[in-house]
């Protein structure tokens, strides 16, 4: 048996409740991990709510850390005994022991902790991806400034030190001063309070008038309009997320006057579909971690029965950096 975080339906945190369920042997190609932690992310947010829908009954988590228990037939990565982390499709990390595929799991080396193995997986390789794979089509240079939102959140710490290291010029925005502090002390080259501040206007001041390369968005409706205006010509809107509500829909004439822009929506399972891709994506992400350059900062714990708290203080924007569930 198995506590677990589950919802009947979708709604608000209240919707989550802490259950007993019975986990079986793994099948082929599965594994059983007994999770030390596990992380929470925004896209959390979003199946509870059913903006990402899911049949019910639903099992939320996407992020976890702990010991591999069991081995289904084809494995070969694993072995029991393992130290694992993963950021994985289908749902369910908000668990004490689970079965799940495990062509997405990785190996955790031994000198990164559980709680930074739940913390970093999702946000880590989600800001890989973008800094790494999700590129405009001039590429990026040591020097070049870049756009990005939400900085002093889990991904954006990642990904503040993490271009700081590849020599980028990162301009972050946050809802605070302190959280702009924050970006600003783990590498961000900028901050932008954009709720005091004209994010729009300050990047044109920042970049002499022509604008970035690259906006990395995961608020949403909120920044995404002034964010192509931060473009210049042939410059690459990418969307991540929708902390502020989904994005109406765009016009691909509008994409032309302001640029001949490029538009492009990310998600992180497109990355990590293939063992291969997951493995050479975790594996950069473990070497910047072990190297120092980038830090992974767990600023809230919840346990796993305070799940729905957790949650309020997400959507309310009270967190910063990584959170995790301990069990």
């Amino acid at each position: 048996m198995s506590r677990a975080i589950q919802i009947d339906q979708v709604g608000g945190p209240e919707q989550m409740k802490l259950v007993d369920v019975q986990v079986g042997e793994p099948g082929p190609g599965e594994i059983r991990i007994r999770h030390h932690a596990c992380g929470l992310n925004y896209i959390d947010v979003y199946q509870r709510t059913g903006l990402y829908p899911f049949a019910m009954p639903l099992m939320l988590g996407m992020e976890g850390a702990g010991i591999v228990e069991a081995v289904g037939e084809g494995v070969t990565h694993l072995k029991v005994g393992d130290r694992a982390a993963y950021a994985s499709n289908p749902p369910g990390a908000y668990c004490e022991l689970r079965v799940m595929p495990a062509k997405v799991v990785c190996q955790l080396p031994d000198d990164i902790s559980f709680e930074t193995g739940a913390a970093m997986m999702l946000k880590g390789l989600t800001a890989q991806y973008l800094l790494k794979k999700t590129l405009p089509v001039e590429g990026l240079q040591a020097g070049d400034h870049i756009l990005f939102h939400a900085a002093a959140g889990g991904v954006g710490l990642i990904a503040c030190q993490w271009a700081k290291a590849l020599g980028y010029q990162l301009i972050g925005t946050a809802g605070s001063d302190a959280k702009c502090q924050l970006a600003l002390q783990n590498g961000a080259a900028h901050a932008i309070n954009y709720n005091t501040e004209d994010f729009e206007a300050r990047v044109k001041e920042i970049t002499g008038g022509k604008g970035v390369k690259v906006v990395y968005d995961s608020v949403g409706k909120d920044t995404f309009d002034k964010s192509l205006n931060c473009l210049r010509p042939f410059g690459l809107m990418a969307s991540f997320g929708n902390a502020s509500g989904p994005v109406a829909p765009v016009a691909p004439g509008a994409l032309g006057p302001k640029g001949s822009l490029y538009l492009t929506r990310q998600t992180l399972f497109t990355h990590i579909a293939t063992r291969e891709s997951a493995q050479a994506m975790a594996d950069d992400l473990f070497s910047v971690v072990r190297s120092g350059q980038v830090k992974i900062h767990i600023e809230q714990r919840y346990p796993l029965e305070q799940v729905a708290q957790a949650h309020r203080d997400l959507e309310a924007r009270k967190t910063t950096g990584c959170t995790i569930l301990t069990l």
